[in-house]
């Protein structure tokens, strides 16, 4: 089977995001790119991630064409594929609907540091890109535009988004930004969020 072992990191972690509550249903999606042949597999889409099989992720070229598999790749193929093309250090996306981020992306702000866990963004907030159709090349243009040369992204109303070098960083980083969101949508709820100050973060 083509690409096995990144399917399999596929499905697995498809798994992992949806009992880790980043997601819920079938939304969000996963890829992981193999430099060597210049290939990703990317979860398929509306597909409940308890009956994906190894065979139903789906193999792309970064040209966006199917290169081996059966099912729909997911609508956000081209919004991982950028990440592919554009930096040579990422090698794994997740986008996630994860409740707390996702309610950040909502009021349309970049996510500050209330802790110094956002600077596993790459950065000493994470940015919101403005919103977009799911799905569509404008989507992942605005994505890379607003915060592609960083490790996570908030989409507006819609989500967040990670890179990294290796799927276990880049879920890893998914989960700790979705906490640091959690925090910030306390705090904001109970009083004024204390913000550590950029200088105090190393940048």
């Amino acid at each position: 089977m083509l690409l096995y072992d990144e399917r399999e990191l596929v499905r697995v972690n498809c798994l992992k995001m949806l009992e880790k509550g980043l997601t819920k249903g079938t939304s969000g999606n996963i890829s992981v790119f193999n430099r060597e042949k210049g290939l990703f597999a990317i979860s398929p889409s509306s597909m409940d991630y308890y009956q994906i099989r190894p065979e139903d992720v789906v193999v792309m070229d970064l040209e966006g064409k199917i290169v081996d598999g059966t099912r729909k790749p997911s609508i956000e193929n081209v919004m991982h594929r950028i990440y592919y093309v554009e930096r040579e250090d990422v090698n794994a996306v997740v986008h996630t609907h994860s409740t707390f981020a996702t309610a950040v992306s909502c009021l349309g702000e970049p996510l500050p540091a209330v802790t110094f866990l956002v600077r596993l963004s790459g950065s000493y907030e994470v940015p919101c890109a403005p919103y977009a159709k799911p799905g569509s090349e404008e989507l992942a243009r605005l994505n890379f535009e607003t915060g592609g040369h960083l490790n996570a992204v908030l989409l507006e109303s819609h989500g967040l988004i990670t890179a990294g070098p290796n799927i276990d960083r880049a879920m890893f980083i998914a989960e700790e930004i979705e906490e640091v969101a959690k925090l910030y949508c306390i705090t904001r709820a109970i009083g004024t969020p204390k913000i550590v100050p950029k200088e105090m973060m190393g940048f």
